[in-house]
């Protein structure tokens, strides 16, 4: 009898095993997988980096003071640096706008002079008021409150929904609305990446994160005004560097600084060459 009920027992434990793999219960499946997979909503709120590409400078925005004119009114024959945020974000947008602030008060290149600052708005709910609002802010981040020719050159724009969205194709700047704390529809998912563009309007690079290296800005301020702002330094750090698309950044050449370094050692050769092949000068009595 003993053996019965072992032998009961056992087959009740084998269907039970079969029934929980039947029923789609994987043991070998990480705990929290599911968990970890991106939503389906948010394929759509990735970004897609068109370098070269032209921004829509007829495309009408409102900027904080409430002028309204077209999106290439507030490019001034220099390059600038940009953002795609939302003004009523409580997150990543914040985080966006105070990595921008920090990087460009130590890049050592003037606001207004050598580049400008566009913030746009991807919500078309935002108002100039709001606008406003955070302009105060970034200038107190960057250090410019009082610095009336920084504060001309920092814009922060709103703009109705066919403006924006013919500035997120044009940028593949794509974000999608998500339901907020209390099931309003009234956020949105987007990356976290500043761009920059030349005087005509054309995207010339992008730095992802929120943290941007004040060197990174610098360098790509200066491409986008095609080395017009630089100086010797300047031009070396750039033959040193190059921009990774893939990485949103600007990292080392190892093939220019050997190439640099060869060619310095090639020219040490050739110059020690020509110092032993010199005839001594004869000695007169």
């Amino acid at each position: 009898m003993k053996f019965l009920r072992l032998l009961a027992l056992g087959s009740m434990c084998a269907a039970l095993t079969m029934g929980a793999g039947a029923q789609g219960y994987e043991s070998e499946k990480p705990m929290g997988a599911m968990a970890q997979e991106k939503p389906a909503y948010l394929a759509h709120a990735g970004l897609e980096q068109r370098l070269g590409e032209s921004l829509p400078m007829a495309a009408t925005y409102t900027d904080e003071t409430g002028r309204t004119g077209a999106l290439g009114s507030w490019f001034a024959h220099k390059p600038v640096v940009m953002a795609e945020v939302y003004y009523k974000c409580a997150m990543l947008c914040p985080q966006v706008l105070h990595g921008l602030a920090t990087a460009v008060k130590q890049t050592t290149l003037t606001p207004g002079k050598d580049y400008d600052v566009l913030v746009l708005s991807i919500d078309p709910m935002d108002t100039p008021a709001d606008a406003a609002t955070q302009k105060r802010d970034f200038l107190a981040q960057a250090g410019w409150t009082n610095d009336s020719r920084a504060a001309a050159s920092v814009h922060f724009l709103t703009g109705p929904p066919s403006s924006i969205e013919a500035t997120s194709a044009a940028s593949g700047f794509h974000f999608v609305r998500v339901p907020g704390p209390d099931g309003k529809m009234d956020q949105f998912a987007h990356s976290s990446v500043i761009l920059f563009a030349t005087a005509e309007g054309k995207l010339s690079k992008y730095l992802s994160g929120i943290e941007y290296q004040p060197r990174d800005v610098r360098l790509a301020l200066l491409d986008a005004g095609e080395k017009k702002i630089s100086n010797p330094v300047d031009l070396f750090i750039l033959y040193c560097c190059s921009y990774n698309p893939a990485q949103g950044a600007y990292t080392v050449s190892v093939l220019h600084v050997l190439g640099l370094a060869a060619a310095c050692s090639l020219a040490a050769v050739i110059g020690m060459v020509f110092l032993l092949m010199r005839k001594p000068r004869s000695m007169t009595v």
